[in-house]
């Protein structure tokens, strides 16, 4: 049975989450996770290259053969959706110059694939993630939801998509 290490990242500029998975046929098993974080004392280019390295520092670490990133959607603030865009072109970029395949998932997606539900609470994803992958306690909510993004990769494995290619509809939140 082959072992697929999956990265998944929660790409933030402040505080970005990264959670390593390996699938091994149906089970997964946890291997790491954690933050990497940018003083907001820094200039975004000096915030920017903080998460670059922490992710190369990642992948050195851990040799991921496949990566996950959340898709982030806009937010109330305009000035922040365009900060965390920067931060999620930085992760990806991290990724692709590592030579990472890189599939994206919605939080939506990820919700499904790890809780059963899109609307779920991030307590609920930790708790789930946390059983998941029989960790003693409950990882950071930036963690959890890259732990998150790597299950949903796991489950999936198709990114962007792939459930609603599959044939299945949501209501409510909820896959019928």
């Amino acid at each position: 049975m082959s072992t697929v290490r999956i990265l998944g990242i929660d790409p933030g500029l402040r505080i970005t989450g990264f959670g390593v998975i390996d699938k091994v046929g149906q089970k997964l098993a946890y291997v790491t996770s954690g933050c990497i974080k940018s003083s907001d004392k820094d200039s975004l280019p000096e915030r920017i290259k903080t998460l670059l390295d922490g992710i190369g520092e990642v992948i050195a670490l851990h040799n991921p053969q496949e990566a996950a990133v959340e898709i982030v959607f806009v937010n109330v603030n305009p000035q922040s959706t365009l900060l965390l865009g920067q931060a999620r072109g930085a992760a990806i970029s991290a990724l692709v110059g590592a030579n990472l395949p890189v599939s994206e998932y919605t939080a939506l997606q990820i919700k499904q694939a790890v809780v059963g539900h899109g609307k779920a609470a991030k307590e609920q994803v930790q708790q789930m993630v946390m059983r998941l992958l029989q960790l003693p306690g409950t990882p950071s909510a930036d963690a959890a939801d890259a732990l998150a993004c790597a299950i949903c990769h796991a489950h999936g494995g198709q990114g962007l998509g792939a459930i609603a290619t599959r044939g299945y509809r949501v209501r409510n939140g909820r896959l019928v």
